[in-house]
């Protein structure tokens, strides 16, 4: 096995891990990959530090500034983001919002570049909910120059205002734009199908209207038959077989564990832009 030798570009910096909501990728990813380049991760949940017991964040966020050297948050509520940015004097990390999932689309688009060798031109899917790693996707996709089509039930679309924005950038960037309530109409001519759980951390209640909601929207090879014929499937896990069957999420279309191990490269490269003013001699992307 090839050894391979990190930089210890966080040596003697330390790293506030505040996690509202379970995790698996985002906590190990970032544990693992800030204690290989040198640094100490601290992992913090509502049970281990006074936020939202008898601190409030605002006095959170200025004692965790005076001891350590950024801050990663996975939150329930982006507002809380928000306002950890206006008190803090480090750099804030969104691990996941209600809003946003910016580090997971992070790991996506390396996966993608890594497969296609390059993100220009790409037509991606996305045929579910109309959550928070949609809304990441939307607010970047045109950037890079993919289209974007996206199916999701009538009442779960995305945020309109998110809408607004992605058809202002489709439109400056040149890119197409879909937003249907039909998966396979989605589906047609794609690259890249893309799904993520019905049923996020806060909705359990929501269950049974969902499940019901999203019929017909699991990703089968059906679906498949639809998309080009170089289609690639992501998600972002933990998986349900309702989202999308087994031939499809085990098939050798499926980017499912690459796109997995890529949350710790990503991550680890976002401290290093954050944190340092080190450069990569490295070939760049090609968009």
């Amino acid at each position: 096995m090839k050894t391979v030798q990190y930089l210890p570009l966080m040596q003697g910096k330390s790293l506030a891990m505040i996690f509202e909501k379970r995790s698996t990728r985002t906590r190990l990813s970032t544990e693992t990959g800030f204690a290989l380049l040198g640094g100490h991760p601290c992992f913090l949940t509502t049970q281990d530090i006074h936020l939202g017991t008898n601190e409030s964040l605002t006095d959170t966020a200025r004692v965790l500034s005076s001891m350590t050297n950024a801050i990663l948050a996975r939150v329930y509520k982006h507002t809380d983001l928000d306002l950890m940015t206006k008190e803090a004097t480090i750099p804030i990390i969104n691990g996941l919002s209600d809003s946003y999932h910016p580090l997971q689309i992070l790991a996506d688009y390396l996966t993608l570049q890594e497969h296609y060798g390059g993100l220009n031109g790409l037509t991606v899917t996305w045929i579910g909910d109309g959550n928070n790693v949609l809304n990441s996707i939307m607010m970047s996709a045109a950037k890079l120059g993919m289209h974007l089509r996206i199916a999701t039930p009538k009442g779960f679309e995305p945020d309109l205002r998110i809408t607004k924005i992605t058809e202002q950038y489709s439109k400056e960037y040149g890119t197409k734009l879909l937003l249907t309530t039909d998966p396979l109409e989605a589906a047609n001519g794609a690259n890249v199908l893309v799904t993520d759980t019905w049923i996020s951390m806060g909705q359990e209640e929501e269950k049974k209207e969902r499940l019901k909601a999203f019929q017909g929207y699991q990703i089968t090879m059906q679906t498949a038959k639809s998309a080009a014929s170089n289609w690639t499937f992501l998600h972002c896990l933990p998986r349900k077989p309702e989202e999308v069957d087994d031939e499809v999420f085990y098939s050798p279309q499926s980017l499912v564990f690459q796109e997995a191990e890529n949350r710790k490269w990503t991550i680890m490269a976002v401290m290093v832009s954050l944190l340092t003013d080190y450069s990569p001699q490295l070939q760049k992307p090609t968009f």
